[in-house]
C-alpha cells in the first residue's frame, strides 16, 4: 500500500534528509587514500547520533552498520571494514538517519577518492545526470515506470548497463515502502503519481555488464565483471504537483568544491 504524506509529515521527512545530507558532507572531509571504511562509519555513526537522530541502516534487516560503503564495483550494500581506500577508487556512500518523530532521511552519494580515471568520472556524471532527469519524471499523472524508463534511455544511450535486482522505493516511517521505483522499465507502467508521495530514486549503473554478484556475507553486493558501478540517490516528494528533492548534495559540494562531480 503507498501512503501518501501530508504537507506536516513531507517536512519531517526533509528533517531527517537534511541531517543525512550534512553527514554526506562530513563524509566529504574525510574521503581520501588511507582511511579505512570503518572509520568512515564511525565518524558517520557518531554524527547523526549528535544531531538527534539514530542511524536508519544500523541493524535494519540486520544490517551490522551505520553506512552501505561500497568500493569501485561493489554495487550496493557494502560493509564498513578495515579496507584502506586507495588513489583511484570510487566509493558510493548509502546513509540514513531516523529522527525522534520516526521519519527516515535516505540518500547516496558515489565518491572520488584522489585521482579518478577520466573513463570512471565519466560513469560517475551520467550516474548522477540520470538521477535528476528521472526525477524531473516524479510529477503528477506519470507513472512509476516513466521515470525508470527515463533513467534507464539516459544511460544506456551513453553505454552504461542498468541493475535490475535493486530499485529504489518509496520512504516515510519505515525506510522501505510501497512502491518499488526501478531504474528501468516502460513508460506508462506502474504506479500512478500522486501527489503526497515520497520515494527515493537511486540510480545503480555499471560500466559493464548489468549482471550482479552477492557475496557470502549475504550483503555486498558487485558486478558480475568486476567492472565498476556508480549510485547516486535522493529522496523526493511529489509536492503541489511537482517533485521537491528533499535530501541534498550541497553539503558535498561546499566541501568538495573543483572535485564536485
Amino acid at each position: 500500500m503507498i501512503y501518501l504524506k501530508t504537507d506536516e509529515e513531507i517536512e519531517l521527512l526533509r528533517e531527517a534528509d537534511l541531517v543525512v545530507a550534512r553527514t554526506l558532507g562530513e563524509m566529504a572531509k574525510w574521503v581520501a587514500p588511507g582511511i579505512t571504511t570503518r572509520r568512515l562509519d564511525q565518524i558517520a555513526e557518531e554524527y547523526i547520533r549528535s544531531q538527534g537522530c539514530e542511524p536508519g541502516f544500523l541493524g535494519l534487516y540486520g544490517f551490522p552498520a551505520t553506512l552501505c560503503i561500497s568500493v569501485n564495483e561493489t554495487v550496493v550494500h557494502g560493509i564498513p571494514s578495515n579496507y584502506a581506500l586507495e588513489d583511484g577508487d570510487i566509493v558510493s556512500i548509502d546513509c540514513g538517519a531516523v529522527t525522534k518523530a520516526g521519519f527516515n532521511g535516505d540518500s547516496c552519494y558515489t565518491f572520488c577518492v584522489g585521482n579518478v580515471s577520466d573513463d570512471v568520472k565519466r560513469l560517475l556524471k551520467t550516474t548522477k545526470e540520470s538521477l535528476y532527469e528521472g526525477i524531473k519524471k516524479a510529477v503528477p499523472g506519470n507513472r512509476i515506470g516513466d521515470i525508470g524508463h527515463t533513467v534507464q534511455d539516459y544511460c544506456e544511450k551513453r553505454g552504461y548497463s542498468v541493475v535490475r535486482e535493486m530499485c529504489g522505493h518509496g520512504v516515510g516511517r519505515k525506510l522501505h515502502e510501497d512502491p518499488d521505483v526501478p531504474n528501468y522499465g516502460r513508460r506508462g507502467t506502474g504506479a500512478l503519481i500522486k501527489d503526497g508521495m515520497c520515494i527515493a530514486i537511486e540510480p545503480m549503473i555499471n560500466m559493464g555488464s548489468k549482471n550482479i554478484v552477492i557475496e557470502r556475507d549475504g550483503w555486498t553486493t558487485r558486478t558480475k565483471d568486476r567492472k565498476p558501478s556508480a549510485h547516486f540517490e535522493h529522496s523526493i516528494a511529489i509536492h503541489h504537483g511537482k517533485p521537491d528533492i528533499l535530501s541534498s548534495f550541497k553539503y558535498i559540494q561546499e566541501v568538495l568544491g573543483d572535485r564536485f562531480i
